[in-house]
């Protein structure tokens, strides 16, 4: 027995592989000059994979290629592909409003700041002034782009064109003046949202709707009295939600008049276009109370839906 486990041990010797040092492993490895192999393969083995992976690699990029080619030239850069009723926005369009709060998740939609003195009121007054900045830029007469064009109600746009946005019309809600916030009567910008190729189909002035408020029939009585164009105008008007809200917010005017003229539309993404904007300023609201105001876009295809916020916005005023 004990010879025979003598032999059993012999034979483990004789035949247990031998283990090269770490250092020859790795240069073998690099490159074993028995078999001629370079980090675990052969030149031949190389060449092999090689070519394998340009050929994969070309046949991937042409079809990259081949498909942005088709991309290239089914769509439009300008103009998108689904448009109106076919498109995810739809052809109701809504309201927006400037300034917006300073909140990093932007579900805030409260106005808020109190004093007289400059340092209470900037924030609100710089968003302003940047909002405002490029309506100076393109809107000026003096080195306007070629397709910027001065509009009116009687002769429109013209084709090609877009139209100028003055804001000097909009005093007192400029920036020289502080857009009214330190006579604590703030100025809040509204713009109608952008649909591509919308056009808005006006409410003539014996056809105004009953739910219209009534001092807005009265300005576009007015208004279409002394020119009779003007008539083709989206309509706007702001409110306090509750009784108690209309109770509080005060006198409410509208720089230069309540609407969007309709000659800005249908939008159609062209260079220097600019959103005509309406200037709403709240004159005298009582300080000390947060006030609800929901504004609203009149036209026959503008539907108007609170829960949804459809044709209007809502905001919170608040003036300590």
């Amino acid at each position: 027995m004990a010879n025979l486990k003598e032999q059993e041990a012999m034979i483990g010797v004789i035949y247990r592989p031998e283990v090269e040092p770490f250092p020859t492993q790795v240069r073998k490895f690099v490159f074993n000059k028995d078999t001629g192999a370079f980090m675990g393969r052969t030149a031949s083995s190389w060449a092999k994979i090689c070519i394998f992976y340009l050929i994969f690699y070309i046949g991937l990029a042409s079809l990259f290629s081949l498909l942005m080619f088709i991309l290239y030239y089914t769509l439009d850069p300008r103009i998108p592909k689904y448009q109106l009723d076919s498109s995810l926005i739809g052809t109701n369009p809504g309201l927006g409003f400037r300034p917006m709060p300073n909140d990093s998740n932007s579900l805030s939609t409260l106005i808020w700041y109190k004093g007289t003195s400059k340092k209470d009121f900037e924030y609100w007054t710089n968003s302003l002034t940047e909002f405002l900045e490029s309506y100076r830029v393109l809107g000026d007469t003096a080195g306007r782009g070629a397709n910027i064009a001065n509009c009116d109600f009687a002769r429109g746009r013209p084709d090609g064109k877009v139209c100028s946005v003055n804001v000097k019309n909009l005093m007192p809600c400029v920036p020289e003046n502080n857009f009214n916030y330190h006579l604590q009567g703030p100025c809040i910008f509204l713009k109608l949202n952008r649909i591509f190729g919308w056009k808005p189909n006006i409410y003539e002035p014996n056809e105004l709707p009953d739910n219209m408020p009534s001092d807005l029939k009265q300005d576009i009585q007015s208004l279409v009295k002394e020119n009779e164009y003007q008539k083709n105008t989206i309509w706007v008007s702001c409110e306090g939600e509750s009784p108690a809200d209309v109770e509080h917010v005060g006198p409410i005017s509208y720089k230069p008049y309540p609407g969007f003229p309709a000659y800005f539309f249908p939008y159609e993404n062209n260079e220097g276009y600019l959103s005509p904007i309406v200037a709403v300023l709240f004159e005298k609201p009582r300080t000390g109370i947060l006030i609800n105001i929901e504004c609203k876009a009149w036209a026959k295809n503008i539907i108007h839906d609170r829960k949804d916020r459809l044709g209007s916005v809502h905001f919170e005023l608040m003036i300590d």
